[in-house]
């Protein structure tokens, strides 16, 4: 077997295999300490910055030390990166024999059962649906894999895919007609076989906390487990260890038990009757709660007229719903499913109604035309901690952004692995060449000013004209973004504007790196996972600290229970947040060896209190600048050096 320094030597396994590759001393001490924690079943968190070739790092060792490895992603983008670009190289690099799967979500494979009761039925609600369940169609009958995203010519948020895939309330499991060509089953059974599997987050909590099949199934002969962008793992575990229920489900519900029924060979007065009345109060629940987006602590959500009436409904409707479809379900498996989907949703909303929220906060949230109940824990560590105890194994978590400073406290808390290995590792960029921090003056001392966004724009306009467009303006809040479109449209910016929401991301993102000189306006979606290399990104603007708002129902719970402890939530909770989310967003700004950029923070706090210098100290080392003059020169030899560049032979 290869050593790791065989693999990654200047002459070695790598540089005979890949094109461009070149030894990195922190790439070849992150695979050693991986590989030591694979080793001894150990638990390691590893901070890599951009840069560093993280995913290599853990690839390698994990491949030599041989058994069954399932690394694990914070998206999909890099779940497919991981699976067709990055994997193959390093097998081949290797000469390794491991097989490789890739698993996803049941929501990415096309069902075959719901595809033609789709097509049967007449569920497309325009033509252009029509078209799109057709090609859907055709890609069913040829594919291997059912992938949704191998479909390139029906996107990937066209509201018809919801007929054409199922989810885990409304598969039938066994009992499908279609049950031995299923996509699904299929990727699982690959799975299985396989020595490396590629998941992600989702996937994984989705899976192993509901005891589905998949996952949970893969975990027993699991030696290794890499979780890869791993600052996500706190917010989707307290996601998956609650409980939700959505109106949406409900009227899904209600229109699959009259289609089951009608296939199952007649209907029945009173179960129409009662899905009428589930209907009702689902919409009577939505209507309640007013204009979107909205998210509101249980106590104040049922000081809204008309809320609590509606609740009071829906559990009745769902109990007697429950009982006519238990009545009804030996008559099909499609009628079984229904009958279960109902008991689940009834328990769930017993739960959120009677719950006594000592560690837990019960709150809903309005979306579009859609209401969503939740029931989330306050801690997701001793959850998380549960998982890891059943089995011996390696667990590795890495990202570039997992310390505030060198301080991991707040992850490991987070996850409940106070006894982990820590180690982390600078970017090899040269920041201080490369890149300028730009602080600009004259804004509102507070940046919750009725003018700031006002304020935002005109200091950022002299910017993006030195940059030449080639921007990304990131907001901390959508109302922020419109202000700042609604400025920019109406000015006199002569770049090409994009705007999230206008778009998919990926759309948004191939537009923005064609033009080459557009200016991005994006929220949450794009303060990570998004990789622009090149002339084509060299600003990011950041309005304001990502610190969540106060308000947020499980983020305020969350405050008040670290108050009752004596603790202090700022300093534990919210500050290393708003840092952690604030290097994601200045990490979209280098991404490459060859990258120049101006990161200008408008944020007056990082100057005028405490905490600023400890969140600058955490940005990686930047030269940091209040003059719009520096900024200028620092473009206008950026443009110089990139002419240079351009013009010198061979």
């Amino acid at each position: 077997m290869s050593s790791l320094e065989e693999v990654f030597a200047p002459g070695g396994l790598l540089a005979a295999a890949i094109a461009g590759y070149r030894r990195r001393a922190d790439q070849v001490e992150m695979a050693q300490a991986i590989g030591e924690a694979i080793e001894s079943t150990g638990v390691l968190v590893a901070e890599a910055g951009t840069g560093t070739g993280k995913t290599f790092a853990y690839l390698v060792p994990a491949l030599l030390a041989g058994g069954k490895v399932i690394v694990s992603t914070g998206t999909k983008t890099l779940q497919d990166q991981l699976y067709d670009r990055d994997l193959p190289a390093v097998r081949a690099a290797l000469a390794s024999g491991a097989s490789a799967a890739l698993l996803k979500g049941r929501a990415n494979y096309v069902c075959l059962y719901r595809l033609r009761r789709a097509v049967a039925e007449g569920r497309a609600t325009s033509s252009e649906e029509a078209v799109e369940l057709r090609r859907i169609e055709r890609f069913a009958a040829t594919s291997v894999t059912g992938d949704r995203a191998d479909l390139g010519d029906v996107p990937e948020d066209a509201p018809i895919w919801a007929q054409a895939t199922s989810t885990r309330d409304n598969c039938l499991g066994q009992g499908c007609p279609d049950y031995a060509d299923c996509f699904v089953m299929r990727a699982r059974r690959n799975a299985l076989a396989a020595d490396v599997v590629v998941i992600n987050h989702h996937l994984f909590f989705a899976d192993v906390v509901l005891r589905d099949e998949g996952v949970a199934e893969l975990l027993p002969a699991c030696n290794t487990l890499v979780f890869d962008e791993a600052h996500q793992l706190p917010e989707t575990a307290r996601l998956f260890f609650g409980d939700s229920l959505s109106t949406s489900q409900l009227l899904e519900l209600s229109r699959d038990a009259r289609g089951e029924l009608r296939v199952a060979g007649g209907g029945s007065p009173e179960l129409e009757a009662l899905c009428n009345r589930l209907e009702r109060a689902a919409r009577d629940l939505r209507l309640a709660l007013g204009e979107a987006p909205l998210r509101l602590a249980w106590p104040q959500a049922l000081r809204i007229a008309g809320f609590p009436e509606a609740l009071i409904k829906i559990r009745a409707a769902l109990k007697m719903l429950d009982a006519a479809l238990a009545a009804q379900a030996e008559r099909s498996e499609g009628l079984g499913a229904c009958s279960r989907r109902a008991g689940n949703a009834h328990a769930v909303l017993c739960r959120l109604l009677e719950s006594d929220g000592s560690e837990e906060v019960r709150w809903a949230e309005a979306l579009g035309q859609s209401v969503q109940l939740h029931v989330t824990p306050l801690h997701s560590g001793e959850l998380f901690r549960r998982q890891m105890d059943d089995h011996p194994r390696a667990w590795i978590f890495t990202s570039a952004t997992l310390a505030v400073g060198a301080d991991f406290g707040h992850f490991t808390r987070e996850l409940g692995v106070p006894e982990a290995t820590t180690r982390r590792w600078e970017s090899p960029f040269r920041f201080a060449e490369q890149a300028l921090v730009y602080l600009p003056s004259g804004l509102p001392p507070d940046p919750n000013d009725p003018a700031f966004t006002d304020a935002v724009i005109e200091a950022a306009f002299p910017v993006l004209q030195a940059s030449g467009g080639r921007a990304f303006l990131l907001f901390t809040t959508l109302r922020a973004l419109r202000r700042a479109h609604e400025l920019l449209r109406r000015g006199t910016l002569e770049y090409p504007l994009l705007v999230q929401g206008t778009g998919s991301r990926s759309e948004l993102l191939a537009r923005f790196r064609k033009l080459g000189n557009a200016v991005l306006l994006g929220s949450a979606s794009f303060w990570e996972g998004v990789d622009v290399r090149g002339d084509a990104l060299s600003l990011v603007v950041i309005d304001k600290l990502p610190f969540a708002p106060p308000d947020d129902p499980v983020l305020a719970a969350r405050i008040d229970a670290l108050k009752s402890a004596g603790r202090n939530p700022f300093n534990e909770l919210q500050l290393p947040q708003a840092v952690l989310q604030l290097k994601q967003g200045a990490g979209r700004l280098i991404r490459d060896e060859g990258d120049r950029g101006v990161l200008m923070l408008c944020d007056p706090r990082l100057l005028s209190r405490p905490y600023g210098k400890r969140i600058l100290e955490s940005l990686p080392p930047m030269k940091r600048t209040r003059s719009l003059e520096e900024v200028r020169e620092f473009f206008a030899s950026s443009g110089a050096d990139a002419a240079r560049l351009r013009c010198a032979p061979g």
